[in-house]
Order: structure tokens, then sequence, then C-alpha cells
């Protein structure tokens, strides 16, 4: 296994701005106080991913995570910081480092149903992309889309239909076909399983493991579910509001966790050895990230916050081999 990361995020941020409009303009000349929203979407955030890892991400909605995603996968260019494939900095390669990063990350989405073009059959889904960028000749797409289309487990005959003809679990697998076929290293997997009935969730995920094996892949595997991930990932990312507050070898997080907000997730996960337990969620709601609470973003909620933590924002550190954690009290407060 190689030591240069795959991928490395390196203090990165995405913000989308929402400017004034004519009309907001105008009233602002008339002495309104009209001003442009910026949603902080991911702030500061630095992740480094080894070849053949599967890093879990997790949070709760809103904290940015599809987001990091989608800034990893080249569909959302950030507002600061760099992303390096393989060591090089994406931003400022040659143009052909810059297509075989792009091409080598992929992204399978949530809902294949609004993520597959709904006029287009299976063939040209699949086969597109291969196609306009070399990998395959146009003689060659029907055996490359069939080939594409047993190794995600479904029947070559399946490429003259329409996604509106498959279940939902067949569309992901479709989904998983389009990003495989042009031969990708790094797959982004966004809340992939979680639109599927709990059996076929199993049987994606299964898929996913058996990709992992056979084709070397690398995963960052976007889920709320902490089972899920509890399940597939070797290490775990914990987001808040756009910041990483906790990483973890995944067993050394699932038996110990560090900060208050993973402990509060955690505590969150049905299990037979606390059924008795009553039900408690993490105290309060997330914060809008077009207003982030200053210092760190946890403090509203959190049991333990005292004075530093409303002032200042606390950096990750490592506090023990492997693990790092975004906390005051591992200051001593």
């Amino acid at each position: 296994m190689s030591e240069t990361p795959i991928l490395t995020l390196e203090n990165v941020s995405k913000r989308f701005i929402r400017r004034l409009d004519a009309a907001e303009k105008l009233v602002n000349v008339f002495g309104a106080d009209r001003r442009e929203q910026v949603v902080h979407a991911v702030d500061d955030v630095s992740i480094a991913v080894k070849q053949g890892e599967v890093v879990g991400l997790v949070g709760e909605s809103g904290c940015g995570k599809s987001t990091l995603g989608r800034v990893v996968a080249g569909i959302h260019a950030p507002s600061e910081g760099r992303l390096l494939w393989r060591g090089q900095d994406v931003e400022s390669a040659s143009a052909e480092l810059q297509r075989d990063a792009r091409l080598k990350v992929q992204m399978i989405f949530q809902d294949p149903m609004s993520s597959l073009n709904p006029r287009m059959r299976v063939r040209d889904i699949v086969g597109e992309a291969p196609r306009v960028h070399g990998l395959v000749s146009g003689a060659g797409v029907k055996d490359y889309v069939d080939d594409m289309l047993l190794r995600v487990g479904l029947d070559p005959s399946f490429r003259d239909r329409y996604p509106h003809q498959f279940s939902g679990g067949q569309r992901q697998r479709v989904g998983i076909a389009r990003a495989l076929a042009v031969k990708p290293e790094f797959l982004v997997c966004d809340e992939s399983v979680a639109a599927l009935d709990v059996s076929i969730q199993a049987q994606v995920l299964n898929l996913f493991m058996d990709l992992r094996t056979d084709l070397g892949l690398t995963y960052l595997f976007i889920s709320h579910d902490l089972g899920v991930v509890e399940h597939l990932s070797d290490r775990v990312v914990i987001m808040y509001l756009g910041r990483v507050v906790e990483t973890a070898p995944t067993d050394e997080l699932f038996r110990e966790a560090n900060h208050p907000y993973t402990k509060a997730l955690l505590a969150e996960v049905p299990r037979i050895d606390t059924r008795k337990r009553k039900f408690q969620p993490v105290k309060g709601e997330i914060p809008s990230p077009l207003d982030p609470p200053p210092g760190c973003h946890f403090h509203p909620r959190c049991p333990f916050a005292f004075e530093r933590c409303k002032r200042e924002a606390p950096a990750l550190k490592e506090i023990a081999p492997g693990r790092h954690s975004a906390c005051h009290l591992n200051d001593g407060g």
C-alpha cells in the first residue's frame, strides 16, 4: 500500500453565496438592510484517505457531509483549500492529470431515480461516458455495458430498459455500474443505501465490499446510519456543522468515543443490551449554517460546555495514535 494518500483534503472550505437580486438592491437604496446570505457548508476540513481504505463520514442532516463528498468528486470546487490526488494539487495540475483525477473519483448518489436520466436507456446511461472518454470504441460499447451490468448483478438484457422499469435496488445497481464504467479507483457513496429496503441494503452493501476486493477500490462512505458505518468502514470521520470533530479507527471509536457529539450519536444507536433504556436524542437542533455559533459549533448543545467553548474553536488534535478530536476537554479544560 502506497504511503502517499490516494486523496487528500487540505483546509478545504465550501461556502454558497446567495447574491442580492435587483429588487433587494433597490430596496436597500431606500434604507432597507438586505444582505447576501452565506451558507458555511464545509469549514476548514483536512482529511487524508489511503489507497484501499473505507472511510465512513458521519453526521446529522445539514452537517455538510454531502457537500464535502461533492467537493471530493469534483462536482463542487472548494472555496478555499486544496484537493490532492496522489499528492498532486488537482487545481494547479496539468489538464491530463485533472482529467485523470476526475475520472478516477466517481460518486454514487442517494436517490437513483433522480440521478439517472429518465429519458435514457441503461445502455446509454452506462455506456456514454466510457465511449466519450475513449475507454471503449463505439463498436464495443454493447459488450462493455453487458460486462458492467453483470459485475453489479444485473441481467445484460436489462440494457434496453429505462430507469422507471427497475426496482429501487436495481436502479441503484445501474448507478453503481455507471460509476464503474469509467474505471474509477475512488468511489464517493452518498447515503447510497438509505433509500432502500433493509434486505436490499444488505445486498448492495455486500456488492460494495465485493467490488472493493475485486477492483481494489477506495471508498468515502457518507451515511447517518452508524450501524452501516460500523460494518463497512476501516476509519470513521465525524462531522458537525461543517467541521470535523473526531476521527478514529472504527473499532476504537465505537469502543470509546472522545468527543461529546460522537458520544451522543453513539448513545442513539439501538443495541440489544440497552433495549430497555429510554431513548434520548441529542439535545436541541443543529444550528443554521447561515449563522453558525462562535467558538465550538457544538457548544449550544453540549452538556460539558464552558466559557472557553463559546469563544474559541478547538483545534483537531491527536489524542492517541491514529485518533484526533476537536474538544477543549482534551486540554484539561
